[in-house]
């Protein structure tokens, strides 16, 4: 049986995990990629989407991320992400608040002073949570 890998996922506001677990699974800008102990060393961008690993047990936990980058080493994976929730830290009202304020922004396409770009980043911020906590994925 293959041996445990530390996952770390960090923000600027701090640490958010710091486990063993069997399993990385993250959502590389490229595609998902999965990390188990022996991995070949790499460094690569995140995408909005959801770390998964085993937890105590063997149950899947699972980190909402809004991009970061993540490397590999062959014993631990280390997340530095923009932001970064846990399901349980998810807050249901305040994204769905953050949802409906960037479909107003985008909707209001007359508007000189809007930024559509970052409208659209905060509203596929929102859905992925209210999609993470939905499904659990």
């Amino acid at each position: 049986m293959a041996g445990k890998i530390r996952l770390e996922v960090v923000t600027p506001e701090g640490g958010i995990v710091n486990v063993d677990t069997d399993i990385v699974m993250a959502p590389g800008s490229l595609g998902e990629f999965g990390v188990l102990q022996g991995h070949t060393p790499f460094l690569t961008t995140l995408k909005i989407g959801t770390i998964r690993y085993k937890g105590d047990g063997g149950s899947e936990e699972c980190v909402f991320v809004s991009g970061g980058f993540a490397e590999a080493l062959p014993d631990k994976v280390t997340v530095l992400a923009e932001s970064a929730e846990r399901t349980c830290d998810i807050d249901v009202g305040r994204a769905r608040e953050a949802l409906e304020r960037a479909k107003k922004r985008l909707a209001g396409q007359g508007e000189p002073d809007t930024d559509f770009i970052r409208a659209k980043a905060a509203m596929d911020r929102a859905m992925y949570r209210l999609n993470l906590l939905e499904t659990g994925r």
